[in-house]
């Protein structure tokens, strides 16, 4: 058998190496678009676009529209794709059920309050997910403790409605304060460079 011969053998028998990597995004429940930002990463990974927004819109379906979901899809050599879909960040979770929009704003303040009812409920729900398959209830609820304080969520035993919605109050004015300022902030930067 000749040079050329041999190399033609080894070149199919040898797997055609995958020198793509997953796509890590997170893409809104049921708003998936063939715009950007979307749009551009499928193409360059050769996905068909309009297929792909059409599965995952399909997918997400029953789930309440808007809610960012991490997903990774890996692309197979004849361009086909796996699609997972994880559920929520922890942070949409405690933000949720906090029921507020926008962490701390400055160090050592008080955001929200969650209980660690809830807490436990976030724990079980993040258990799905495959990254956290392999941690128990206990380890994810530490983990979760660990996102909070970094929120500025606040973890208590009970929490007294009435109290809790005069917080939110006077929170959400603080919070319009302070895009306030920073709009205030923005147009005078705005201002120096014309």
């Amino acid at each position: 058998m000749s040079k050329a011969g041999k190399v033609r053998v080894i070149k199919k028998v040898v797997e055609k190496v995958d020198h793509s990597s997953k796509l890590r995004t997170d893409i809104h429940a049921g708003m998936a678009k063939p715009s950007p930002p979307l749009g551009p990463m499928l193409g360059q990974r050769n996905i068909n676009i309009p297929n792909f927004c059409k599965e995952f819109n399909e997918r997400t379906a029953d789930i309440k529209e808007g809610v960012p979901l991490p997903c990774r899809v890996k692309v197979n050599a004849d361009r086909s794709y796996e699609l997972v879909i994880h559920k929520p960040p922890a942070t949409y979770f405690l933000k949720q059920a906090a029921g507020i929009q926008v962490g701390k704003i400055q160090k050592g303040e008080v955001a929200g309050k969650i209980t660690r009812k809830h807490l436990y409920e976030i724990a079980k729900l993040k258990s799905e997910d495959p990254p956290l398959a392999l941690l128990t209830i206990e380890e994810i609820c530490k983990m979760l403790v660990g996102i909070a304080r970094t929120c500025g969520i606040e973890i208590v035993d009970k929490i007294d409605p009435e109290e809790y919605a005069e917080f939110l109050k006077e929170r959400k004015v603080r919070v319009e304060e302070f895009r306030k300022e920073l709009q205030i902030a923005k147009d005078a930067k705005l201002l120096r460079t014309v």
